[in-house]
């Protein structure tokens, strides 16, 4: 057991990190006490060969987790090893403010180099198409209706998927503005569209009950619980389904509307600053790193600036 642990963990909830954050700590953290044991080695006795010892095991342990996916896909995850290395530096960190007995300074434990992927937004046609979806796709009208108001809502306020799923009725106001609290218990507005309001109140014209969340399960095991809500999952499962039967190529998820929300933004001439205030971002370096151009935008604005795109150049 890595020493003062339970410590740390309540450290990280009395400092008020969500739940969820705390039990990745935990489990991240498990992960290196376990490579010690397995290696035979001592806390105290961590040096710097011995993270890199670590980072060898993480990536031959991801490498054997992505032979086992079924898509082949044997790429490594880098961000994965990088979220245990920053656990692992945070642990120590808290060591050292605490005056405990600390064998290696954080900043010893270096991340790994993350490759870039290519952003996958999807063309803003067919996100509209995805979002109208459920109107065409749906048999239930209920389910219709309120299917729809979530993509509705998710693309007009660009909100992370659990944030909608927590939305109650009282959070709705007659302006189109929703006062939020997100990751981190940072509180911020966001804003319905004039489209996503229509859609989202003709969904709650249909409803006849008292239930406080503003997206309801109509079916399931959850549907007679009096503070039912519906589930990101669910959720996540019926975008994916749309999207199949749309034949929509391009991976789009929850998290998909939310970057075309701050990209579409971007393309138009959306203040940096502003989108990083209506994401919920600490800090606009996740912005920027958020935001992705698409190579449609890029390829116009080449030919409308580059010094040497005018014919009479040659």
């Amino acid at each position: 057991m890595l020493p003062h642990i339970h410590d740390f963990l309540l450290n990280l909830q009395a400092n008020k990190y969500s739940l969820e954050t705390v039990y990745n700590y935990e489990r991240d953290l498990d992960v290196f006490n376990n490579f010690l044991e397995e290696r035979g080695i001592e806390f105290d006795k961590v040096d710097k060969r011995t993270i890199t010892y670590y980072k060898a095991y993480l990536d031959s342990r991801d490498r054997k987790t992505a032979s086992l996916d079924r898509r082949g896909d044997k790429q490594l995850d880098s961000c994965s090893i990088n979220r245990m290395l920053s656990a692992l530096r945070g642990y120590l960190r808290y060591l050292i403010e605490m005056d405990h007995p600390c064998p290696l300074a954080p900043e010893a434990v270096k991340l790994t180099k993350t490759g870039r992927k290519h952003p996958q937004v999807a063309e803003l046609e067919d996100l509209i198409r995805l979002i109208e979806a459920p109107s065409s796709l749906e048999t239930n009208v209920k389910t219709a209706l309120r299917n729809r108001a979530m993509l509705e809502v998710l693309f007009a306020t660009g909100m992370r998927i659990s944030e909608l799923c927590s939305l109650t009725r009282s959070q709705i106001d007659d302006s189109g503005r929703i006062f939020i609290t997100g990751k981190g218990r940072k509180q911020r507005f966001v804003y319905l569209t004039p489209r996503a309001k229509y859609h989202l109140d003709a969904f709650l014209n249909s409803r006849r009950d008292n239930c406080s969340a503003l997206f309801i399960p109509y079916a399931g095991r959850n549907v007679s619980k009096s503070g039912k809500r519906i589930s990101t999952n669910y959720l996540q499962e019926k975008i994916k389904r749309y999207r199949e039967k749309l034949k929509i190529n391009v991976p789009t998820s929850a998290h998909s509307l939310r970057h075309g929300f701050a990209t579409y933004l971007a393309e138009r001439g959306a203040n940096p600053a502003a989108i990083q205030i209506l994401l919920g971002h600490e800090s606009l370096n996740t912005t920027t790193r958020y935001v992705h151009v698409s190579d449609k935008y890029a390829e116009e604005t080449h030919h409308k600036y580059h010094p040497l795109s005018e014919l009479n150049s040659y």
